[in-house]
């Protein structure tokens, strides 16, 4: 084995390559140059799949005085040759409004290296405006925007000292410093960095030292062709290596190339030519390994794109539709239309992201000041890609058109990612699926998402037909008051929580069961029943509830008490779970909702609802309800604080359960609506996922359970009656029920009402070209009767939600279910 096909093999199982294997590459011929490319643009893939990014940015030329005078460039001016030694903060922040219209999300913040060390008129500007350094106006500068502006400042200052990183964290979300080379000959004289001292390798090696201690998300990169070799360019590539493993900051690494520019000393230089510049980001790759972020600016290389993506980059950098790229003025930025279609024809899906990666974002309590949380929080996915489009849950909004556009889109096998077909030709025989296969289907952009949601579609039409079901049904919260203290939620009413939506409530026997006959006069053959967990409230309060239903209407299908409710009936009476169970099922509840799951990890439990039951309480109450005969739903509630291992944990945990009982009779996915829920108002989580995660949600359920749980239902009242039409092309087979009443969701912010009459709920069927069908909570046909009643049904009278008398337990708390949880696992 040659010595390039021992690192070839190295590097192809993901192995680190050792400094001496790295140095090799630089003496090896351009023999293995096609085998070399072609192994950068696989370990590429495996880190970043079928995506390449960009940022879409705004570019502020903050000061062009720098007191180096690198012999390429044309940023840097004298005094005399500038208007101002600085832009003011008004043509700042003109110019970031503007950009903010555009859909900008970065204000790149760049600027010569400390001019006031070498001006006058710099020194004489700060002193003006009351700065004693560029830094000072530069973190003035970013604080505004921070402030006036809804965009995230990426700053490129120069050298620095730990203090002035420390200044700048709380008012940037990254920042940058280009290596450019770590060779020291090219500041000697007669070389490109003689005579600019902040160029010297050792100083900008250690400014990134520092900002791996302070937890920057930082960006850094090289600069080829300015008169370094191949070997002091692997050299500076394994400068950054050794930083970024002592600290892991390093974001991205950018390999540019030198452009020569008019009126430089280095104006006749040759440019490194294709060939370079693919050798030098193919080796980039094979020493940072797939998870490195490597970009290479896409105005340097105009018409050979295709060829860069195949060297192994994933990011093309920074884009302006609005300004200039002022470092390479003569290089105009692509449009985003030809980038995005130069960008598909290398087989890959362009995708927005923020000035900090993806990852950093996700992990933002490492990598960002508090001060930055909230606002990077409010704008970002569950990978940490930023949001595109207004579309929010529970609120009337057009669907993003983008992600539209790909559900209906068919796509090419040889334009779908070998992974994802591989995983939904096995997903679609039913075979179970690992939790990184089902993380893998969540990641689906582009093409990809598209065939996804297609194998979904296409699966339910298989098991379901075109027949689209729905419930006539009412909502009966019977109290808002609740002393958990669930992050997520907006609903329940104590006394640290009046000042939200609605005055505590908790409903008389009369009114539960004026609803209930009120309902069955309108057609309905369910109530769904559900509230807080009232102090007041014993196992026997809920065995009366189901009394005063079934003396009310003795027909009606009883569907009630969450697993929490029934974990804490038990608790109250001190008994196990199924013997609490059968008395309820004795008492006459049919079937039991699946809410409460949240999501069934306890690592998400532990943020949005640490006092509720875990993840196996709420499996142990389903499996014995399943295990007596009682059948129940199954849901998720998503987009807050979860990750997409959560989800995949959580459709796993279904699936096995439903494999040993069978109970589950429909998967209902939840999208977190957050406007009003208190994890959000604290700046603690998401706003909800995204348009195209809660259509992946429905989806990939449907592929997760194939074979398992054949009903995968959409709410409405979260998505919209839009977001529902969307869902029915992505595997979704059932629309849920009329409802009456709904007041959870309504109370978290949503606006899609409280009713959708069955009038409706055929009219939004057939408009998708399906069929729709009126269901039991069993999904079994409904009396003729029934289905006559309820289209035949008047209006609502006004629900009386009775004033809440109490808020606690008299005698105090210890014997509530959550004190009690313990005892009963351990006595099961």
């Amino acid at each position: 084995m040659s010595e390039w096909q021992s690192i070839a093999a190295k590097a192809r199982c993901h192995n680190r390559l050792t400094d001496g294997e790295v140095l090799a590459l630089a003496d090896m011929g351009g023999e293995n140059d096609a085998e070399l490319l072609s192994l950068a643009g696989s370990l590429r893939d495996s880190g970043f799949r079928n995506v390449v990014t960009y940022s879409r940015k705004v570019f502020i030329p903050l000061t062009h005085l720098c007191r180096d005078v690198c012999h390429y460039c044309t940023f840097a001016k004298t005094p005399k040759r500038i208007d101002s030694p600085y832009m003011s903060v008004e043509q700042v922040l003109d110019s970031v409004r503007e950009a903010e219209k555009m859909g900008c999300k970065e204000a790149l913040l760049t600027l010569g290296e400390k001019p006031e060390l070498r001006y006058k008129a710099a020194r004489e500007a700060l002193a003006q405006m009351g700065f004693a350094t560029t830094l000072e106006y530069v973190t003035h500068v970013a604080k505004r925007i921070l402030e006036e502006t809804s965009l995230l400042p990426h700053i490129n200052a120069g050298c620095m000292t730990a203090d002035e990183i420390a200044m700048l964290r709380p008012v940037s979300a990254s920042m940058g410093i280009m290596l450019e080379s770590a060779a020291e000959r090219l500041s000697e004289k007669g070389m490109p960095h003689y005579g600019s001292p902040d160029k010297e390798p050792a100083v900008r090696l250690e400014t990134m030292r520092l900002a791996g201690e302070a937890r920057v998300p930082f960006t850094s990169g090289i600069l080829i062709g300015i008169g370094e070799t191949r070997r002091e360019r692997l050299e500076s590539l394994l400068a950054l290596r050794e930083l970024h493993e002592e600290f892991g900051h390093l974001q991205e690494i950018i390999v540019q190339n030198f452009r020569a520019k008019p009126d430089t000393k280095m104006a006749a230089a040759p440019e490194p030519d294709l060939n370079e510049l693919l050798w030098t980001i193919a080796v980039c790759r094979l020493v940072f390994g797939p998870e490195m972020s490597i970009q290479a600016p896409p105005n340097l290389s105009p018409g050979v794109l295709e060829k860069i993506v195949a060297a192994g980059i994933n990011d093309w950098g920074g884009v302006s539709p609005l300004t200039p790229d002022f470092v390479n003025p003569e290089a105009p930025w692509p449009h985003l239309e030809e980038l995005a279609r130069e960008t598909a024809i290398a087989g890959k899906h362009l995708q927005e992201r923020l000035t900090i990666y993806p990852a950093y974002a996700i992990d933002f309590n490492q990598w960002l000041d508090s001060a930055m949380h909230e606002r990077v929080l409010d704008i970002i996915d569950t990978e940490g890609f930023p949001r595109t489009d207004s579309w929010l849950t529970g609120q009337h909004a057009e669907l993003p058109q983008d992600d539209v556009r790909w559900l209906g889109e068919t796509v090419r096998d040889m334009d779908v990612s070998a992974d994802i077909r591989d995983i939904l030709n096995r997903a679609s025989t039913g075979e179970a699926l690992s939790e990184s296969e089902v993380v893998r289907l969540f990641q689906s952009r582009g093409p990809d998402f598209a065939a996804v949601t297609k194998a979904a579609n296409t699966l339910r039409e298989k098991l379901c037909g075109d027949s689209v079901s729905y419930v006539v049904n009412r909502n009966i919260n019977y109290t808002n008051i609740c002393y958990f203290k669930c992050q997520f939620c907006a609903f329940s009413k104590g006394k640290l929580s009046e000042n939200l939506r609605g005055r505590p409530y908790d409903l008389s026997p009369e009114e539960i069961a004026r609803r209930c006959t009120e309902a069955w006069s309108r057609g309905a053959t369910e109530v769904c029943m559900q509230g807080g967990i009232h102090p007041e409230y014993t196992g026997q309060t809920y065995l009366d509830i189901l009394a005063t239903v079934r003396s009310a209407t003795p027909d009606m299908h009883i569907h009630a008490f969450s697993p929490l409710e029934v974990w804490q009936g038990a608790a109250t009476l001190g008994q196990g779970i199924e013997p609490f169970l059968q008395q309820l099922k004795e008492a006459g509840l049919n079937t039991l909702p699946g809410t409460a799951a949240e999501i069934l990890d306890d690592e998400v439990r532990a943020q949005i609802c640490p006092d509720k039951i875990n993840t196996q309480q709420w499996l142990e109450v389903m499996e014995t309800a399943h295990r007596i005969g009682l059948r129940t739903t199954a849901t998720i509630m998503f987009g807050h604080v979860d990750r997409l291992e959560h989800w995949a944990r959580h459709l796993l945990r279904v699936r096995d359960l439903q494999a040993r009982s069978g109970g589950f009779t429909e998967f209902v996915p939840l999208p977190f609506v957050a406007s009003e829920a208190p994890v959000y108002l604290k700046g603690k989580a998401r706003k909800g996922p995204t348009f195209r995660e809660s259509v992946l949600m429905h989806a990939v359920a449907r592929l997760v359970l194939n074979g398992l749980i054949n009903n995968i239902q959409a709410s409405w009242v979260k998505l919209g009656h839009n977001g529902v039409e969307a869902c029915l092309n992505a595997g979704v087979n059932d629309v849920g029920g009329t409802l009456m009443n709904e007041t959870i969701t309504r109370a978290a912010g949503a606006t899609h009402g409280q009713e959708t009459s069955p009038q409706q709920m055929d009219a939004l069927i057939r408009a998708m070209q399906r069929q729709p069908r009126q269901r039991t909570t069993l999904y079994e046909p409904v009396p003729e009767e029934r289905e006559h009643t309820a289209r035949a049904a008047g209006a609502l009278l006004d629900v009386i939600n009775t004033p809440a008398q109490k808020y606690e337990r008299s005698g105090g708390r210890k014997n509530l279910a959550k004190n009690a949880a313990d005892d009963l696992i351990a006595s099961a």
